[in-house]
């Protein structure tokens, strides 16, 4: 199984995968909207011959009047019945969602989920870490109400910190290995910023 960046190409497949598996389906040009829009957000998931049978729909929203923090929005996520309880659709989650925080610097995440829909509910809450902030009656065309649910993100902004410590730490390393073994010259960063490495 291999979880990959959504090109424009995935974007019919993506579809059809939607219209296998949810109720909530849309036009091709709400998929083209998210690909072309935020091209870094949507994954999909493909078997060993390289077919989808998953994928996450993700996007950006404007923040709302007197909000100062970014956060991004899953629009759909589905996976096939026969590649269900692999994990699929958890490490789609997480990948749009670090994709959010690395690309746009999102706070967090949202999405809208059926009241009726416990196994995703499940996936949600345990697996994800969502919390439900307020129940929006009649959210879906039949009727149903749904959960508005949120996901901190700043777990995955405490991992690229410390991604990018170690890759400086790596980069010390290197250079104090060059200077002992090179030119013999010492590199004082006092007297500027140190951006000049």
């Amino acid at each position: 199984m291999n979880i990959r960046c959504a090109k424009p190409e995935d974007l019919m497949t993506m579809q059809h995968c939607n219209l296998l598996c949810l109720p909530e389906n849309y036009q091709m040009k709400y998929y083209f909207y998210h690909g072309l829009t935020w091209p870094q957000l949507s994954y999909v998931a493909e078997d060993d011959k390289g077919g989808i049978v998953g994928y996450v729909l993700a996007k950006m929203e404007e923040p709302e009047p007197n909000e100062e923090s970014r956060h991004g929005h899953i629009t759909s996520l589905a996976v096939k019945r026969s590649y269900r309880r692999l994990g699929l659709a958890q490490k789609l989650m997480n990948q749009a969602s670090q994709a959010m925080v690395e690309c746009f610097n999102a706070q967090y995440v949202s999405l809208h989920v059926r009241k009726s829909n416990r196994a995703a509910l499940n996936l949600y809450t345990n697996s994800l870490k969502f919390k439900i902030i307020e129940v929006e009656p009649k959210y879906y065309a039949d009727g149903e109400d749904a959960y508005a649910m949120r996901r901190d993100l700043s777990e995955f902004d405490e991992d690229r910190a410390k991604s990018k410590e170690a890759g400086d730490e790596e980069a010390a390393d290197k250079t104090s290995h060059r200077s002992s073994h090179g030119h013999g010259h010492s590199h004082n960063h006092s007297g500027h910023d140190g951006h000049c490495c």
